[in-house]
């Protein structure tokens, strides 16, 4: 957490533009209304679009500043687009070499008893992940769902929150706007953005 008085949130976008198909004028909506929320709250905002280059190190550096951290992507096929997961091993592995991110995973040779994934140093941090969906909203929670057979949203990204959660960060509830592609209500989701920010991050 930060050590002053103002508070300060990392947005990450790692939308993928594929010309003539996926622009990411969605994505940088969701972005920039998160970016609108915090500074009507005072809060300073630092910003990361991963598409655009970015250097570990300072990545890095940026998480330790923030007290919250949002990730802001499609999904595409079932997972955020690929330059994620290079963003993720790469900045990720400056934090676990650095030890600014973690320890180790929190086992220990002397105490068995002590668990994988105890071993983070960024306990007190937030993170959340706002994505768009092409699949519907019905399609999660129901066990006569056939392809996700009654899975979360947050079970469906548990590649991505285990990441901070394994360096000790705060999960808080995802936010999704869903059906894009034909029937979702992208207006009315981008409008209720706001709420949702203000109740899970307690302002």
């Amino acid at each position: 957490m930060t050590t002053n008085s103002t508070q300060k949130v990392l947005l990450i976008n790692t939308h993928l533009t594929y010309p003539n198909w996926s622009e990411g004028l969605l994505n940088d909506a969701f972005h920039q209304k998160a970016k609108d929320f915090f500074l009507e709250k005072g809060f300073e905002v630092i910003e990361t679009k991963v598409e655009d280059g970015y250097n570990p190190d300072e990545e890095v550096e940026k998480h330790i500043d923030a007290d919250s951290i949002i990730l802001q992507t499609p999904i595409n096929w079932f997972g955020a687009p690929w330059i994620y997961k290079k963003y993720v091993d790469e900045v990720f592995n400056s934090g676990l070499f650095s030890e600014k991110f973690l320890s180790g995973d929190g086992r220990t040779r002397e105490n068995l008893t002590k668990q994988y994934g105890t071993g983070g140093k960024m306990q007190g941090k937030k993170f959340m992940v706002c994505s768009t969906w092409n699949a519907p909203k019905a399609s999660f929670d129901d066990k006569n769902q056939v392809l996700f057979e009654g899975r979360s949203t947050a079970d469906v990204l548990i590649q991505i929150n285990s990441n901070y959660r394994f360096c000790g960060v705060d999960i808080v509830a995802d936010y999704n706007c869903f059906d894009i592609f034909k029937d979702g209500d992208i207006v009315g989701t981008l409008e209720n953005y706001p709420k949702h920010l203000e109740k899970v991050f307690e302002l």
